[in-house]
């Protein structure tokens, strides 16, 4: 499981810190950050041209490459480089180009790998007492009414709800949930208009299961059975086929699944806190196309480590307490874009911290200053001390006097 921070090394997550100090600067530029450079205005170091400030050594480099020219008709070659709306700069400098400061919003986000496929899984067994004689193709979606699979000849409808029938219902049976959603399905299908909306087998009852019974070519008994109708929670997709047509139907003979596409996430505890519901997230799809998902269910229950391959658990003690996850359901906002998806391994973005209308500039934009701290240079060669906050999307959020929203600053091109 990869767990990925949108934040660049030494950013120290959201803290700020003033150049020049020992308190609050980073020891180390992140990676993307400008060569060290002295502020503008004071002496850098004592050395070499390549331990001055950025311009003076540029001007330096200038008057070199000038020299330089004598000496084309000789066969020496002389490059000459230059920013977009800076000075030109001597043999060897990075070629400049100018950005933005932009007043934006900053997420910095952790990213999860997830499993890409359908709700819920459910496994339907046979009764034993017939023989299988149709099941369904993989795939097939099924909604309340249609033909799950059949015995004997004989079709098994599905029914929706949280009861299965587990017991014979005929008139003089007890009042149970289980004639409730027989009564439900019985009116919803269109055979018992006048049934009530309760839990008692009436003489009507029988009436709307004998025109059922007429419906699916069964004999008319007015009585059912376990076995004689599938319920489920609502419309269910086909995953897998275990039972055999002419076996016996007897232990598995489906696997289903719902019918809403979904991404689970086994979570770390550790950053449980991260997947609230209702949450926005970022899924990135196989091929590197994204889509856009919601946290609906968040579980409560820390699962362990997987056992190995002889049931033994291969983590104890603090590494099985920091390995625990919990489940964690996320809903697609566009599922078409997906396509025909299914088991798919994905990851999952969710925003662990958000800055907003802040100034920002691209991170290369970062110049490191020999005496600690960072700056931005403007066109004009000008250095900008500035705080760091936030990196996310590349980019660093910055703060400091002088710096204002549209103010153009240099970046090596790239």
């Amino acid at each position: 499981m990869s767990n990925e921070t949108e934040q660049r090394p030494g950013s120290g997550g959201f803290a700020a810190g003033a150049p020049g100090t020992d308190g609050d600067s980073w020891s180390a530029p992140p990676a993307d950050v400008r060569g060290t450079a002295g502020t503008e205005g004071t002496e850098g170091p004592e050395g070499t041209d390549d331990e001055r400030p950025p311009r003076r050594r540029r001007r330096s480099l200038l008057l070199l490459a000038v020299a330089l020219v004598v000496l084309a008709a000789a066969g020496a070659a002389v490059g000459v480089l230059g920013g977009d709306d800076g000075p030109a700069a001597g043999p060897g400098a990075p070629r400049t180009a100018t950005a933005t400061v932009t007043r934006t919003d900053l997420v910095q986000t952790q990213r999860v790998d997830g499993t890409l496929g359908y709700d819920g899984r459910y496994t339907v067994a046979g009764t034993g007492r017939s023989m299988v004689t149709w099941l369904p193709d993989v795939g097939d979606t099924l909604e309340r009414g249609d033909r799950a699979y059949a015995v004997d000849g004989n079709p098994v409808p599905l029914f929706y709800g949280g009861t299965p029938l587990f017991r014979e219902l005929s008139p003089g049976v007890g009042d149970g949930p289980d004639v409730r959603v027989l009564k439900r399905n019985l009116k919803k299908l269109g055979h018992g208009d006048q049934l009530a909306d309760d839990s008692h087998f009436s003489p009507g009852t029988a009436d709307a299961v004998r025109r059922w019974q007429d419906a699916l070519g069964r004999e008319e008994t007015g009585t059912v059975s376990p076995g004689d109708a599938l319920v489920e929670p609502g419309p269910v997709r086909v995953t897998e086929t275990l039972g055999i047509i002419g076996a016996p139907a007897e232990g598995p003979l489906l696997t289903l699944s719902g019918t809403e596409r979904i991404v689970t996430v086994d979570m770390p505890v550790a950053q449980q806190q991260l997947a609230r519901k209702g949450a926005s997230v970022r899924i990135q799809l196989p091929g590197g196309a994204t889509t856009d998902g919601k946290v609906t269910r968040v579980g409560t229950v820390a699962r362990a480590p997987q056992s190995d391959a002889r049931g033994e658990n291969t983590d104890t003690g603090d590494t099985a307490t920091r390995d625990a996850t919990v489940a964690v359901r996320v809903s697609l906002s566009s599922p078409e874009d997906v396509g025909a998806l299914d088991g798919a391994p994905v990851s999952v973005d969710f925003t662990s911290d958000r800055r907003e209308d802040v100034l920002a500039v691209p991170v290369p934009a970062l110049l490191a200053l020999a005496e600690g701290g960072y700056a931005v240079e403007t066109p004009e060669g000008r250095l900008v001390p500035v705080r760091l906050g936030a990196f996310a999307q590349g980019k660093v959020e910055v703060s400091g006097n002088g710096l204002t929203e549209g103010m153009r600053v240099e970046v090596p091109r790239t």
